[in-house]
């Protein structure tokens, strides 16, 4: 064999070779692809295998479940009402459980303090109450108001992390608002909004005097928070406050205000109608000259009045227009204490002849006007910041409180009252009016058919308020009923003094138990109750009693029997 045919041989044995090789690598290869693919395929299938199997469990553990609870009435696990623990309760008892924590909270005192001011109220003054049935159906419908899943996973879900559910509290806002208002009246440093009133032929306008005003809005959602704690004890309520001007006097609309045309007094028959005297009252001067008095920067202003005098008034009528007593009521007082008589006798000749006709709304401070020296009054124990202070025009609040109780008594509609800030000496707890000029008036309309006529005196010791017209065709018996729900018990607070002996003490101020109380006005015709109305839910602070107690030391001591001997008794006739 040549060698060319060799080579030819070996070329050709090499190059079959190289195809196998070439078709051993390209099946290897397909075989790889293939396995691949398989492997792809399986895991393609893994995916849905698993869902379809989760699934699958699923729905056997919410079937199990779903049979388990499906006979149960009650609340699932771990579920509460504003912290009240209701699992394993049915509905009925849900709601009674609920119900009793309120009920027992309700009453309870919600403390408001501004530095050393300090007052409170609770749910009952303002008509609060919880929806406790909507709030208990939220409860009970957990795990029970989806499909199947949704609901296993729900009781799920609160076992696990549980769930509180909130009750909605409704109450009346204009109560709270007029509640706050008060308390904002009361402040010690409130804002005083100027004010006027007529003496003579002048009308005297009283410049208002910066201050602080409660911030309401914050102060009522603060409020309405704390008082959805039912499951806890209340936290003192820093009363939320902000320094304002007084508004500005605004001389057109006391102008219109006090505008009258003057009128006869006469009285018609069939039916019977008593017309009022009135007299025409003008400004004596133009609104640009009252303007120009109240620019002046003054606390009081004069604007002289043009008076116009009916020709026959009421009093000319006599009795053909006031021939009934309609109510009378009176207090006693301590006729030696002389300077509080002169201010009771003062303020009870200012109210002495008052006619208010039918819809008119008779104003204690308007009709008494403010209480200064220059008009006869004098300094009288009155309240302030929780002390016992001498004040200009202390102790009229008995007229005012006084008149208050004849008012009731005649059926009349009160228009604007607020209790004192601690209980006093006079009346009964819920049955006082406190006045304190720019802040706090007393306010009655008169609902009745016919005018009537205020007879007020005070003197030897009696206030007397007696309110006369003419008698309705169907006159009721009025009752006023006074009920006192519960007692505050008063703090003791010691004060060092540095004048007295060390060891030794004196009482500043006696302490006093304040209380919650309401009064009712009954009605009863032919010895029948008719109708009982409530007037008011109060609070009356409790008096805190002040101890003086001495730093000085012995050696130094020089005693007067003055110091001795000081111990002020607050049981004397004192108020706002």
């Amino acid at each position: 064999m040549s060698k060319d045919k060799e080579k030819g041989e070996k070329l050709e044995t090499n190059t079959n070779k190289e195809e196998v090789k070439k078709i051993k690598v390209n099946d290897d290869a397909k075989g790889c692809e293939e396995k691949e693919n398989v492997i792809k395929n399986d895991r393609k299938l893994i995916l849905p295998i698993a869902i379809i199997s989760i699934l699958i469990l699923v729905l056997i553990f919410s079937v199990i479940f779903a049979l388990i609870n499906i006979n149960n009435e009650k609340i699932f696990d771990n579920i509460s009402i504003m912290g009240i623990d209701v699992s394993n309760m049915t509905r009925e008892e849900a709601n009674k459980a609920v119900k009793d924590v309120i009920n027992a909270k309700i009453s309870e005192e919600l403390f408001l303090k501004k530095d050393d001011y300090e007052t409170s109220l609770n749910a009952n003054q303002i008509n609060a109450v919880f929806d406790v049935e909507n709030a208990v159906n939220q409860a009970y419908n957990i795990g029970r108001d989806g499909n199947i899943v949704t609901n296993n996973y729900g009781i799920l879900w609160v076992t696990l992390f549980g769930k509180d559910i909130d009750c909605s509290l409704n109450y009346d806002e204009e109560t709270l608002i007029e509640k706050i208002a008060d308390i904002s009246s009361k402040l010690p440093g409130a804002v005083v909004q100027s004010s006027y009133y007529i003496e003579d032929e002048e009308l005297i306008i009283v410049k208002g005097k910066a201050g602080l005003t409660i911030k309401t809005d914050e102060l009522k959602e603060q409020i309405l928070n704390e008082l959805k704690q039912i499951n806890k004890i209340y936290d003192i309520i820093t009363i939320p406050t902000e320094q304002v001007q007084p508004e500005a006097i605004d001389v057109e609309k006391i102008r219109n205000e006090i505008y009258k045309e003057p009128q006869d007094a006469y009285v018609s028959k069939n039916p019977t109608t008593v017309h009022t005297h009135v007299n025409g009252v003008d400004f004596a001067v133009s609104i640009e000259a009252a303007k120009e008095i109240i620019s002046e920067d003054k606390d009081e202003y004069v604007i002289p009045l043009k008076i116009t005098l009916a020709e026959k008034t009421l009093d000319d009528l006599g009795e053909e227009a006031f021939p009934d007593l309609l109510s009378e009521y009176t207090t006693i007082y301590d006729p030696s204490n002389k300077n509080r008589s002169n201010n009771l006798s003062i303020s009870a000749e200012k109210i002495d002849g008052t006619i208010v006709m039918p819809g008119e709304i008779f104003s204690y401070n308007q009709t008494v006007g403010e209480r200064t020296i220059a008009a006869g009054y004098k300094e009288a124990g009155a309240y302030a910041g929780g002390r016992v202070v001498q004040d200009v025009g202390g102790g009229i609040c008995q007229t005012s409180s006084t008149l208050y109780n004849a008012a009731l008594l005649a059926n009349l509609e009160i228009v604007d009252r607020s209790n004192h800030q601690f209980l006093t000496s006079y009346v009964s707890a819920s049955r006082d009016a406190t006045v304190a000029w720019g802040s706090i008036d007393f306010q009655f309309k008169n609902t009745r058919t016919y005018p009537i006529r205020i007879e007020a005196e005070a003197k030897n010791g009696v206030c007397k308020m007696a309110i006369y017209g003419i008698k309705e065709e169907t006159e009721y018996e009025v009752l006023i009923q006074s009920v006192v729900n519960s007692y505050l018990p008063y703090t003791t607070v010691y004060e060092d003094d540095p004048t007295l002996a060390e060891g030794k003490e004196v009482v500043e101020q006696s302490g006093y138990t304040g209380c919650t109380s309401e009064a009712y006005r009954i009605l009863k015709l032919n010895g029948e109750v008719v109708s009982k109305t409530s007037l008011s839910k109060d609070t009356y602070d409790p008096m805190t009693r002040i101890i003086r107690r001495g730093t000085k030391p012995a050696e130094t001591i020089e005693t007067s029997n003055e110091e001795e001997n000081n111990d002020i008794n607050s049981n004397n006739e004192i108020d706002e």
